[in-house]
């Protein structure tokens, strides 16, 4: 085992530390999950529904929702990916497979990535995963499949993020300079 001598420790020697188990690794990625995921129960919440006043109230809700939601939504999508492709038993092996390698390569490190003592960015990291991902998904021919998924899962969540208004989400309205300090910025009407 190699070890390092580092400079004003006396001589001592360490050795590296050990890499991290493939069980610590996903209690890792279960807690960083658990962590950025919001309650299901405030994501489904039938009380902070209702309809957008205008267009640009819309694209407000739409823009915080996002946001706030963002990995509930990812969720989402991935459901319908993975419920468009049960029929296709290779190409799902295929997405759990590309998905694993999302998952160790984008949620499980806290260091940058090292290939060859270079370092890697996020953002090439991100691209080449995409890239493989595009790639495994013509290779398998459901192409069609996840198009549709994706068009679908794009217009649920769309809809979902601009219907949901909720204080505790966005308490800044582009209406709040008008709104006084008792009225609610969804209007009257959301009391019926």
């Amino acid at each position: 085992m190699a070890t390092n001598t580092f400079p004003g420790s006396g001589g001592y020697t360490s050795s590296p530390p050990p890499p991290p188990s493939f069980s610590s690794r996903t209690a890792q990625i279960r807690s960083s999950l658990s962590a950025a995921i919001r309650p299901w129960g405030d994501f489904f919440s039938p009380s902070a529904l209702s309809l957008p006043v205008s267009l640009s109230e819309a694209s407000f809700r739409l823009r915080v929702n996002l946001h706030h939601f963002r990995l509930n939504y990812a969720v989402v999508g991935l459901t319908v990916l993975f419920l468009s492709l049960i029929f296709h038993p290779l190409s799902l092996i295929v997405f759990l497979v590309t998905l694993l390698a999302w998952l160790y390569l984008c949620l499980s490190r806290d260091e940058p990535l090292t290939v060859f003592n270079r370092t890697i960015d996020d953002r090439v990291v991100m691209i080449g995963l995409g890239f493989v991902t595009v790639l495994a998904l013509i290779w398998s021919s459901v192409w069609l499949n996840v198009l549709v998924s994706a068009a679908v899962s794009a217009a649920v969540i769309c809809l979902h993020a601009m219907i949901r208004f909720s204080e505790d989400v966005g308490n800044d309205s582009p209406y709040s300079a008008l709104l006084s300090v008792v009225d609610s910025p969804r209007g009257a009407y959301s009391q019926v």
